[in-house]
């Protein structure tokens, strides 16, 4: 049966400074755990640990059943290939094996060659991999609509981004693994993929530990909350609903625990403080004093309670301008192949929503607006003194590789490196501030990114997904941020609690209509 038993677990970074320190948890079988916490916190490392793809220095992880696992971002190759990607490592070895023994046997037709193909096929299919084709075959005509064969050589690059994430997850929810590690496995989804995945998690009977920033998703699979927070966890074992305030209860707590113990110190201090004052001048009291001393000593080494976590403290500050009464004006749109004309207005102010499944043209609409060479007809035009600014889903920014944060930021604005750092601290990022673009963490791209609309002074921000890989206080704080935000918000989002601030949506229905609505849907 599957289960994960972490036990002690601490892990440094390169330089020496412990990302995890003595973790403990367990997820018995059947359980779907949700790791949660501030992006960075280590949640993703927290996996890879679990994986054994990490070496913890100290402390162990048992696992049993089986690991699969999804990585957080996705990969190149075929659909072969990414369906290798996600299966168990006998497979993998096994399927190697039969590729070199092919080749060896194709360059030398002998029978020490023969013999070795054979073995190597009769390996693979006693490690399931011909058993685990027929499972593919189900995957792929459920994620893509065609059967394995069909598809098996296709190149990962025709496939959107949702259509990757299904096709994985059908295998690992179908494959023989009874552990799933899923490192946001709803981003790229669209809601009815969301959908389906709460349903698919919730009726397996597989152990789950999943990242997700989807608080939809958390409320509908989750049982029980894993937080990864001050290098340390700590577990609800209740759902999502009751989460925030079991945390606000356990900060209570931990920081009662605290001030007790600098009380009691002080007291300890004061005590030893008079009666070595007392003692000096009576020889009867050297032992109290003595003794008043080792208990100290002794309360002291034991050392204090641990302190509440640190409370992320984002602070976004997208300020915007004024701008005309329009400020976007589409006139009989057309998006070639995509979307049937339409027209709307969008006035200053309004924060509206772009809703749709995907491949319905929402991720090429904003882009046109941002001003990206998308083929159309009609009109696609900007109000006076609209300035966009846009935020890309995928977060692949070539323009950004290779640059530490630190230095994107001053080349956003002229500014001094030590004010490029106080911004970096406003968003949580200053630790990061050496770190190139590309090695930041999923949420980190996310949160500068966002940064860089700040100093944009855009008075149009097209969000593509903002909330993807923000973690829960992140999100909020972009929300925040939206509804102070002097300007004209247009976002493409599938995050159901995110959605419902917005004011308004444009639809964009697998038939190529657009419509408007006063209300999010899912449905079209």
């Amino acid at each position: 049966m599957g289960h994960v038993d972490v036990s002690g677990v601490t892990y440094l970074l390169p330089d020496g400074r412990p990302l995890l320190l003595e973790v403990s948890f367990k997820a018995g079988p059947g359980v779907k755990a949700a790791l949660v916490g501030p992006n960075g916190a280590g949640k993703s490392t927290l996996l890879r640990l679990i994986a054994g793809e990490l070496t913890p220095a100290d402390g162990r992880v048992t696992t049993g059943g089986g690991v699969g696992v999804m990585r957080q971002f996705l990969g190149s190759g075929t659909v072969r290939d990414l369906l290798l990607g996600v299966a168990p490592q006998r497979v993998r070895a096994a399927v190697a094996a039969v590729e070199e023994t092919e080749a060896a046997l194709a360059a030398h037709d002998d029978e020490p060659h023969q013999l070795a193909y054979a073995q190597a096929v009769a390996d693979h299919a006693e490690a399931g991999g011909y058993d685990l084709e027929v499972v593919w075959d189900v995957c792929t005509t459920e994620a893509l609509g065609l059967p394995y064969d069909e598809v098996k050589g296709r190149s990962l690059a025709t496939l959107s981004g949702g259509e990757q994430k299904r096709l994985m997850l059908e295998a690992l929810l179908r494959g023989p693994d009874e552990v799933l590690l899923l490192d946001e496995p709803d981003n790229f989804l669209d809601v009815r993929g969301k959908q389906w995945l709460e349903r698919a998690i919730s009726a397996s009977g597989k152990t789950v530990l999943l990242v997700s920033h989807d608080r939809r998703l958390l409320a509908e699979t989750a049982d029980r909350i894993v937080t990864v927070e001050g290098r340390t966890v700590w577990v609800h074992g209740g759902g999502f609903a009751g989460y925030a305030e079991a945390r606000a209860r356990r900060r209570e707590r931990l920081e009662e625990r605290r001030q007790r113990w600098e009380e009691e110190r002080d007291r300890l201090r004061r005590l030893v403080h008079t009666l070595r004052q007392r003692s000096a001048h009576n020889d009867a009291l050297a032992g109290a004093y003595k003794s008043a001393v080792t208990r100290l000593e002794r309360f002291e080494r034991e050392g204090p309670p641990q302190r509440a976590p640190k409370e992320q403290n984002v602070r976004m500050r997208l300020r915007g301008g004024r701008t005309g009464k329009r400020a976007v004006v589409c006139e009989e749109l057309e998006l070639t192949g995509l979307l049937r004309p339409f027209s709307t207005e969008i006035h200053y102010g309004e924060r509206v929503g772009v809703l749709g499944m995907n491949g319905t043209g929402k991720s090429h609409f904003l882009r046109l607006l941002a001003g990206e060479p998308i083929a159309h007809t009609g009109v696609a035009r900007l109000g006076a003194r609209v300035r966009p600014g846009a935020f890309a889903q995928t977060h692949l920014r070539p323009d950004l590789r290779g640059r530490p944060a630190a230095e994107v930021v001053m080349a956003a604005r002229p500014m001094t490196r030590n004010e490029a750092m106080a911004a970096l601290a406003r968003y949580e990022l200053a630790p990061a501030g050496a770190q190139p673009f590309e090695t930041l963490s999923g949420g980190q791209q996310a949160r500068l990114q966002i940064l860089l609309l700040e100093l944009s002074g855009a008075t149009l921000l097209l969000l593509d997904e903002p909330t993807d890989n923000l973690d829960l206080h992140s999100a909020e704080a972009l929300q925040r941020g939206l509804a102070g935000f002097e300007g004209t918000v247009l976002t493409v989002t599938h995050d159901r609690w995110f959605a419902d601030d917005l004011d308004r949506y444009l639809i964009f229905g697998a038939d190529g209509l657009v419509r408007e609505s006063a209300e999010p849907r899912w449905d079209v």
